[in-house]
């Protein structure tokens, strides 16, 4: 009988997902998880299998969390341009405090591009943004508040692509003023 586990897999995987949003899926070496996460190499293994599938969990949290938050200000949202408005503004807000980070979803979809399980997992998590926004927008225009001619599938099509591309304009180190008048325009849209 082994020893049991003495660390906690939610924040090994919490951990695991900042090490591989900050440093990228290669960069970061099987040595580079078990400090980061404080555990033996034979406890990773035990309790992860290998690096991909830690990464695979690792993406799929914050994937989760991504959508999620999201859903939930959307599902909230009284009026849905400002709440697009804001959730925009806050991602230009994480970007320039911090580019190198970015959007692990974007670096993820970027680094792995030949990785159909990323790929899937990228794709899974975009048409679930997508598919809120387009619920948002539909609500949003059975109340009035975008015009009636307004198609929300095509407009929740082009937000989610302009958000994954606000993120990599972020990382690409465009200034405030280059992403908050994209924002405007973007959210300019729904007029």
């Amino acid at each position: 009988m082994g020893r049991p586990r003495t660390f906690d897999i939610d924040t090994a995987v919490d951990r695991a997902m900042e090490l591989f949003w900050r440093q990228g899926f290669e960069a970061t070496s099987t040595e580079d998880l078990v400090e980061g996460l404080g555990i033996a190499r034979g406890s990773l293994y035990k309790a992860f299998g290998s690096k991909e599938q830690l990464y695979a969990m690792a993406l799929r949290r914050y994937c989760q969390r991504h959508a999620e938050g999201l859903i939930e200000i959307l599902d909230r949202a009284e009026q849905v341009r400002p709440a697009i408005r804001a959730v925009l503004l806050e991602l230009v807000e994480a970007d320039l405090a911090d580019p190198e980070r970015g959007c692990l979803l974007v670096n993820a979809a970027t680094e792995r591009s030949a990785h159909p399980d990323t790929v899937q997992q990228a794709s899974r998590t975009m048409g679930q943004i997508e598919s809120a926004l387009a619920g948002a927008l539909e609500r949003a225009r059975a109340r009035g508040d975008i015009a009636a001619d307004k198609k929300p599938q095509e407009l929740a099509q082009f937000l989610t692509t302009f958000l994954q591309g606000l993120r990599v304009m972020g990382k690409a180190r465009a200034d405030r003023v280059f992403l908050e008048n994209a924002v405007k325009v973007a959210v300019g849209a729904l007029d």
